[in-house]
């Protein structure tokens, strides 16, 4: 399919600015977007301190320099430049900072025009609707300079939504298409423990968005989804949620994708696997070891990262879940343990001092023993040459063994592993310790299931286990999303591409997207598990949950490897390069209207 536009700009409060997953879908696929659009544009928010990091200048073309000057003059200055991003995306950002004092004349003018109740409105609501409206007011000067052009403005989210009704306002020819990544209402209905999907066909969307004071994003959503010229969302799932909540079906769904060639290949998975798996084994080794044993060699690594959205993500049925596994291990005197890591940021202030001085006190017997390295292999070849066993005595001297006698008594201690390894204001209080305690999983000797809450970003340098967010997936066997809240999920997608076995659930716009591509759904190595939660209990869902995670303890290697392979292969099903059509024909709707 072929672009009909001209020219493409495409507006976003996340180009250059990284608040949520829309970055992703923005960055990730901006190299795409400028091979089929020869005039391809973003628009962001201007921030010195983050432009100063992703934004390349250089000089604009002269119809935007022209469109530059004018909106200087109302005193709004655009920044352009390439975005630090695959295919170096043309992008212009935008400082807004002196329409703030007039604020209060742009809700004016959307209660007037749109009905939008934002009289008490925060700032969370107030500076990208100040944003916004400048990209309107941006695109108006852009179209006196291009006339006769065809164009098309594709705006992400209630957030740069105001645009189209500044477009509107001004009867401008720009042809608008709208896409919702996640309703608002329908987020915070499930986040707060509704039955969302059973609400659906009941509710008043007003009504609940005034009882849940979301009134002011619910109602700018809903008139940009009803105003643009195209509407679109990025799943099956939410396309439903949008058609009832919003009042539009969309025309046209958007699925959200990856650039595969930028993911190692199988082979490479493969030894980025046992690397970074023992960097895994190493923060294990400390955590657990002072405490008791257990073998690392048959031990199963399981993480779920994301936001902290208890019930959204499907943490709730998890723990349940796990706690039931660690009961069936139990009973069966299992060979294998399974350690399970919440990588899930939150408020925290600094690592606990007993993690902290487990892992002090390892790293000395470590350096302890490296240090000494030289000699012990040096004592280990003289006995094998010299046609000798190699035993403790030859190979360690006494001074060696009681500087190491002294250690280890440091490093042993009483009790059970700490659960939550960084301290938090209010970790009592906290849903995801609350439930683990409920579950019996408190990290005995006598449990199979470990569990470890690792409230930190994996930049790759948090100071433990110190991977980057995909070095700490990759090193994993398991990537668990049972997630009942998730209009995409790049998480389940993102495990694939690496290699990694993931799990994701049918109230997910990728684990519905995948679930008819999976080849054998029955089959235990089948890369990706889709959890069928829509329209069944919380039982049934905690018992398949369940009933998967056991299954995957009962593999071979031989069939976790063909699990990896089948899992990287199902990603390639979300490259970019099969979804961009999608967006073509979304844009060539919109001229066509």
């Amino acid at each position: 399919m072929k672009p009909k536009a001209d020219y493409l700009f495409e507006a976003s409060w996340e180009v250059c600015n990284k608040v949520g997953g829309i970055y992703t879908v923005v960055k990730s696929k901006a190299y795409v977007m400028k091979e089929h659009y020869k005039n391809y544009f973003l628009i962001g928010p201007y921030f010195s301190k983050k432009a100063m990091v992703e934004l390349n200048d250089k000089e604009p073309p002269e119809f935007l320099k022209n469109a530059f000057e004018e909106l200087k003059k109302e005193g709004v200055n655009c920044y352009y430049g390439t975005w630090d991003v695959d295919g170096s995306t043309n992008t212009i950002l935008i400082d807004f900072q002196s329409m703030i004092a007039l604020k209060n004349n742009i809700k004016a003018d959307l209660w007037m025009s749109e009905k939008i109740d934002s009289y008490i409105s925060r700032w969370d609501f107030e500076e990208p609707m100040i944003w916004s409206w400048t990209v309107g007011m941006l695109l108006g000067h852009i179209e006196s300079k291009l006339a006769g052009k065809k164009i098309v403005g594709h705006f992400h989210e209630w957030l740069s939504g105001f645009s189209i009704f500044y477009l509107k306002k001004i009867n401008s020819s720009i042809k608008t298409v709208f896409t919702t990544h996640a309703t608002m209402l329908g987020r915070t209905i499930s986040g707060s423990g509704g039955d969302l999907y059973n609400l659906l066909e009941k509710i008043n969307p007003e009504q609940e968005a005034y009882k849940h004071d979301v009134k002011d994003k619910f109602l700018t959503e809903k008139a940009a989804a009803n105003k643009a010229d195209i509407f679109t969302t990025v799943s099956e799932i939410t396309a439903l949620e949008a058609e009832k909540l919003l009042g539009r079906k969309p025309e046209v769904i958007l699925n959200n994708g990856l650039t595969m060639r930028k993911f190692p290949t199988i082979e490479e998975t493969s030894m980025k696997h046992l690397l970074t798996r023992e960097k895994i084994r190493d923060f294990l080794t400390f955590h657990f070891f002072p405490y008791y044993n257990m073998d690392l060699e048959h031990n199963l690594i399981f993480f779920i990262v994301g936001r902290y959205e208890f019930k959204n993500k499907g943490l709730d049925v998890m723990i349940k879940a796990l706690g039931r596994l660690n009961k069936k291990l139990r009973k069966e005197k299992s060979n294998k343990t399974i350690s399970v890591f919440f990588w899930i940021p939150m408020d925290v202030n600094g690592v606990k001092v007993e993690v902290l001085e487990n892992k002090n006190y390892y790293r000395h017997i470590k350096n302890y023993v490296q240090w000494h390295s030289q000699d012990i292999l040096k004592n280990i070849v003289m006995d094998i040459i010299s046609s000798k066993t190699p035993s403790v005595k030859s190979m360690f001297t006494k001074s060696f063994l009681k500087d190491l006698e002294k250690d280890f008594i440091q490093f042993k201690r009483s009790g059970n592993p700490l659960v939550l390894t960084h301290n938090m204001s209010d970790e009592n209080n906290n849903s995801i310790l609350k439930a683990l305690r409920v579950a019996e999983l408190d990290n005995k000797e006598s449990d199979f299931v470990k569990v470890v809450l690792y409230p930190v970003y994996l930049d790759g340098n948090d100071g433990m286990i110190n991977l980057s967010y995909y070095d700490a997936i990759a090193g994993s066997h398991l990537g668990l999303f049972p997630s009942y809240y998730e209009p995409w999920g790049y998480t389940p997608l993102e495990t694939a591409a690496l290699g990694v076995a993931s799990l994701t659930t049918d109230l997910a716009g990728f684990g519905r997207f995948i679930e008819t591509k999976i080849p054998n759904p029955n089959d235990k190595s089948r890369g990706i598990y889709v959890l069928k939660r829509f329209n069944r209990s919380e039982d049934e869902v905690v018992d398949d949950l369940f009933k998967a995670m056991y299954d995957f303890t009962t593999l071979t290697h031989e069939q976790r490897v063909k699990n990896k392979v089948v899992a990287k292969s199902l990603a390639n099903y979300a490259d970019w390069k099969n979804f961009v059509s999608n967006y073509i024909e979304a844009h060539n709707q919109a001229l066509e209207k």
